[in-house]
């Protein structure tokens, strides 16, 4: 796998900078998972493998990667769940956006690893801020995803996440009038819906925190990779887990043992969080995704 020119030369500065001697990529190997841009794993003759990723034509927006080093680096300062450590994010100065990453080997999951994920996210989920948001705006995949702080987490489910990916679908065409009233009758109602979460507070979340976002080490210790980080109610990341599965046995009694949920969560909150997700999935996958919506939607008790 050839890395573009100017990547290479940026990647080897990089690590130049951080090892103190010269460095050459001397070995590149495509790895997957990614769907916004390309990935591999890159070894310097100055010793170190890493994990790069760099953007593609029109396919990577403008500051994802620097939001995605900014999300690792307040996750690794928990000191809760294990991130891959951000090595390097390229610049303006250079021809492509590109961030450096610490390799994590893979490894097969054990019996310890999704109990003591869970535990970990209960940990996690202990970094608190007074208010819901984020110091900026990141991205959820390619989209984008507006974090401006709000008192009511009601008000910040319903400004910064729901409504505007409703929006960009009914602009696009997804929903009719007739579905667009039964989601205006929701937003109507967040407050009420979700009223016992705002007990809980805010709470630092991976924000992404599907089954491809887990990368179980050599060891068995699960990492946790491509945050959409910001400060929300703690289930969010729960029912985002739960939306199309992966998380293996033991994940959700550990969670709950050390942090217990509120009664209504299946009932109630869960659909409502994991219509955001569908929504996003909507507007960037399209028409395959609106009738899960709209099932989704249907089950929220108004």
């Amino acid at each position: 796998m050839n890395l573009p020119g100017g990547v290479r030369a940026a990647v080897e500065r990089a690590v130049a900078q951080r090892t103190g001697r010269d460095a050459r990529v001397s070995g590149v190997r495509a790895v997957g998972g990614g769907c916004i841009s390309p990935a591999a794993r890159v070894e310097t003759d100055a010793g170190g493998v890493f994990f790069l990723k760099w953007g593609s034509g029109s396919g990577t927006p403008a500051g994802l990667f620097d939001a995605e080093a900014r999300a690792l680096a307040a996750l690794g300062a928990a000191h809760a769940v294990r991130v891959p450590e951000v090595v390097a994010v390229g610049g303006p100065e250079d021809d492509a956006p590109w961030l450096l990453l610490e390799w994590l080997e893979p490894g097969a999951p054990d019996a310890r690893t999704w109990p003591g994920l869970g535990r970990a996210l209960a940990t996690l989920h202990r970094v608190r801020a007074e208010r819901y948001g984020w110091q900026e705006d990141n991205f959820i995949g390619s989209l984008p995803q507006a974090n401006g702080w709000a008192a009511s987490w009601a008000a910040f489910w319903r400004d910064r996440r729901l409504a505007p990916q409703l929006e960009m679908a009914v602009r696009a065409g997804y929903f009719d009038a007739r579905a667009r009233r039964r989601f205006d009758a929701l937003l109507d109602r967040l407050d009420t819906l979700l009223a016992d979460a705002e007990a809980d507070g805010a709470s630092l979340l991976h924000g992404d925190l599907w089954g491809g976002n887990v990368h179980v080490m050599a060891g068995g210790q699960a990492a946790l990779i491509d945050p959409s980080a910001y400060h929300g109610h703690r289930e969010v990341d729960l029912a985002m887990s739960e939306l199309f599965g992966g998380f293996g046995a033991g994940f959700y009694e550990a969670y709950r043992e050390a942090w217990p949920l509120a009664p209504g969560y299946a009932e109630v909150r869960r659909p409502i969080y994991q219509l955001y997700y569908l929504l996003v999935h909507v507007n960037l996958f399209g028409a395959g995704y609106v009738g899960s919506t709209l099932a989704w939607l249907e089950a929220v008790p108004l």
